[in-house]
């Protein structure tokens, strides 16, 4: 990737951070593989990205945040953001304060789910009930959130 003759400085590789920046938010670790990659781990990465830090530019709480946000949108339950945002770099007590922050009702949203992806009606054979538990199972939610998702039939209980 990098030319031969290429001399790497500081301000290139900020700059590059920087590039990456406009498109979404990056977790620290996430930013600094993408910079190793592209300026074969160059020591100057560390400090680049402590700097881009200390200015606001970069932050894991806010990528934490807005990746929790996307994925509760999308429908997906907490083990599978909780799975996810560990390939990002985030640490559990930076992901539990977020998840304590947002007031989703887990079980109300295994619910929409399960009616977006089979509708409202209950699954007649045990095969069919069973591909609808693996399908939330995928999705991170937990068995309490699945039974209470299967199980409320009824427009009032929701």
């Amino acid at each position: 990737m990098k030319k031969q003759d290429e001399v790497i400085t500081p301000a290139k590789i900020r700059s590059a951070a920087m590039d990456l920046l406009t498109g979404r938010e990056f977790s620290r670790a996430e930013l600094a593989k993408k910079l190793d990659k592209r300026f074969d781990s160059d020591p100057a990465i560390a400090s680049e990205l402590d700097r881009l830090q200390e200015e606001g530019l970069q932050s894991d709480q806010r990528f934490t945040e807005a990746f929790l946000r996307s994925r509760i949108y999308r429908g997906h339950g907490l083990a599978r953001i909780r799975l996810d945002i560990r390939q990002k770099g985030i640490g559990d007590d930076l992901f539990n304060a977020a998840v304590e922050a947002t007031d989703t009702d887990w079980f109300r949203l295994a619910r929409e789910v399960a009616d977006r992806k089979f509708g409202r009606s209950p699954a007649t054979e045990q095969k069919d009930r069973a591909r609808r538990m693996r399908f939330l199972q995928y999705r991170g939610f937990n068995f309490d959130q699945i039974k209470y998702a299967l199980s409320a039939t009824d427009a009032e209980d929701f």
